[in-house]
């Protein structure tokens, strides 16, 4: 497990002679395991073109305001990580370099990645891996009440309301007041035509409303509003929910547990034959502003190495996710039929970005609140989106 050190560095460190010995990276894989196999790879990846990479992790709510405040004192790292929707805000603020400047580009990646690495109609980043998310539904409660797994709206009401029983709820979303609730429900959002543009736009309350509806059935419990992703994963593990929406990353988990036998299938879309287009998640690498263009360099062929097709298996195989390219991403799932759901929504997925880049966060912000006053009864959808929209539009 390589030192975390300081991205700091004084003049012609790492370098002998002008040559570039040494770079240094930052991420947030504060995880230990997290971190080792992150660092086993830069380390890996270094060696192969000539450098020591020095890895340095901090907590994900620190990344941003330090690399804001490393490019203001000019010590950004020669390669940094950064959450997809970021990448929007850090390249806005002049601090990345376009990737083609290396010759990298997004050839044989999903559309979605592409995007999600882009500013402006040039590429800053790409990400090894991604994930978006899926249905993941328990088999034995499915085969016991003699149901098929639902594909489409209409289904999954049906289903979680038979599913649901005392001590059991049918289906269990994420649905709190951050960024992981809009995660959530954006697949319904997006599969029905609506878009953070236009959030006051009919699509976007029938969304909303299927939601609405679970909950006050009773086929969806309402503390919803304040479960986290691994809330709802706790809860289907502990056989309190039939069926729920989480990512790969919940895999390694639900494999360690010999009991239970569940499932994963994308997420229904309104109507059948309608394409399912969920949100894109993942990290992309990036090659800060250095006044060094030989560090620049080495860091951009660090990049690309964590993106060639054998380290980007090696990736998911790790963590559970998804390779970023195509044809790669194929073939894991052959290998691995519990990414295979996640793996076929990827070629639609989409980047939270795409439509509003760096305005994303408002947009964001106004649809976790319009969900939290929708399932709480205090508006109806229309009326809670109505106001989402005001404050995507910064009004």
């Amino acid at each position: 497990m390589p030192a975390a050190t300081g991205c700091g560095r004084p003049t012609g460190a790492g370098q002998a002679g002008g040559e570039v010995t040494t770079i240094t990276a930052l991420d947030y894989y504060t995880d230990r395991t997290e971190h080792a196999q992150w660092g086993d790879l830069l380390t890996a990846c270094g060696r192969t073109v000539g450098v020591r990479v020095e890895q340095t992790s901090v907590p994900g709510a620190s990344l941003i305001p330090k690399v804001l405040q490393q490019a203001s004192s000019r010590t950004l790292p020669d390669l940094l990580m950064l959450d997809n929707p970021d990448l929007q805000q850090i390249a806005r603020a002049g601090a990345l370099t376009p990737l083609d400047g290396y010759g990298i580009d997004a050839d044989g990646f999903a559309p979605g990645i592409a995007s999600a690495g882009s500013y402006q109609g040039r590429l800053y980043g790409l990400a090894p891996n991604v994930s978006t998310v899926a249905l993941i539904y328990n088999k034995d409660m499915l085969s016991e009440a003699g149901l098929a797994v639902p594909r489409t709206w209409d289904e999954l009401k049906a289903a979680a309301a038979a599913l649901t029983r005392p001590g059991r709820y049918g289906m269990a979303v994420d649905a709190n007041a951050t960024f992981e609730g809009t995660w959530q429900f954006l697949p319904f959002l997006w599969s029905n035509g609506g878009d953070e543009r236009r959030l006051d736009a009919p699509e976007a309350a029938q969304a909303l409303q299927l939601w609405v509806d679970l909950v006050k059935s009773g086929s969806m419990s309402k503390s919803v509003l304040n479960w986290t992703q691994a809330d709802v994963h706790d809860q289907f593990l502990a056989g309190r929910t039939a069926m729920m929406l989480n990512g790969p990353w919940r895999v390694p988990a639900l494999e360690q547990d010999a009991d239970l036998h569940w499932g994963v299938a994308p997420v229904p879309v309104p109507r059948p034959g309608q394409t399912l287009v969920t949100p894109l998640g993942g990290e992309v690498w990036t090659v800060p502003q250095n006044p060094s263009k030989a560090r620049q360099e080495k860091a951009a062929q660090v990049l690309a190495c964590l993106n060639s097709p054998s380290n980007m298996l090696t990736v998911a195989r790790d963590h559970h996710t998804v390779p970023s390219r195509t044809a790669v991403a194929a073939q894991h799932a052959e290998e691995n039929p519990s990414v295979a759901a996640f793996a076929q929504s990827v070629t639609a997925a989409r980047a939270r970005t795409s439509e509003l880049g760096v305005e994303w966060p408002r947009a964001a912000t106004g649809i976790y609140t319009a969900i939290q006053s929708a399932l709480t009864g205090e508006q109806t959808p229309e009326e809670a989106l109505g106001h989402a929209q005001q404050t995507a539009a910064g009004r």
